[in-house]
């Protein structure tokens, strides 16, 4: 039985390595991608990421991988965003200014405020708790690393949730078909190597 394609785009931003790595210890049959006209050959796209909003977007736009992705969206391919890349799904950042993101989870991203939080950015060892039915077997401690939180417009999206001087939104969900996750499972040991099988296998 052949091994399930995994998608992961190559925008000059992401973890690629600890990404490939992880899928293919699951046994998938991870390929990067950077051409905007491939995506739609995937069923199961990753949009990994590290670094900062606007920046990200530009990469995206100046490929044209946004509009692939959108449009991948929009023909019910899986869009996993990870990190960063879950951020990138959103509406608007507001990283440096404001800046339009891919529009997929209606919503913002938002800094964590200094005054409330001990120190930003937020990096280590967290809890996350589940919002969903969907990921009840899924709660524990995961790794993050990230400056701002993402606030969708529709909390029932939310899937799981974190505390970092607020409760915020560490995973989110639209139909099981448009997927965040803002830590990084892909350096969470194995409940985080188990929470990846399930988002692509769901």
């Amino acid at each position: 039985m052949s091994r399930k394609k995994v998608c992961i785009v190559d925008y000059g931003m992401g973890n690629i390595t600890s990404m490939v790595n992880a899928f293919s210890y699951l046994g998938f049959d991870p390929e990067l991608v950077s051409e905007p006209d491939l995506l739609s050959n995937y069923d199961n796209i990753v949009l990994p990421g590290v670094g900062a909003f606007a920046k990200a977007m530009y990469q995206l736009r100046r490929t044209k991988l946004d509009e692939s992705i959108v449009e991948a969206a929009k023909n019910g391919k899986k869009i996993l965003g990870i990190c960063l890349g879950m951020q990138l799904l959103f509406s608007r950042s507001f990283e440096f200014g404001e800046t339009k993101g891919l529009g997929l989870v209606e919503g913002d991203v938002l800094p964590f405020e200094k005054n409330i939080v001990e120190t930003i950015p937020h990096v280590g060892w967290n809890n996350v708790i589940s919002q969903n039915s969907l990921y009840d077997d899924f709660c524990g401690d995961y790794y993050f690393v990230h400056s701002y939180f993402c606030q969708p417009v529709d909390f029932d999206n939310i899937t799981l949730s974190s505390s970092y001087g607020i409760t915020f939104c560490s995973g989110v969900s639209l139909n099981n078909q448009v997927i965040g996750l803002q830590f990084h499972p892909e350096k969470s040991q194995g409940l985080g190597l188990r929470l990846l099988e399930k988002v692509i296998n769901a």
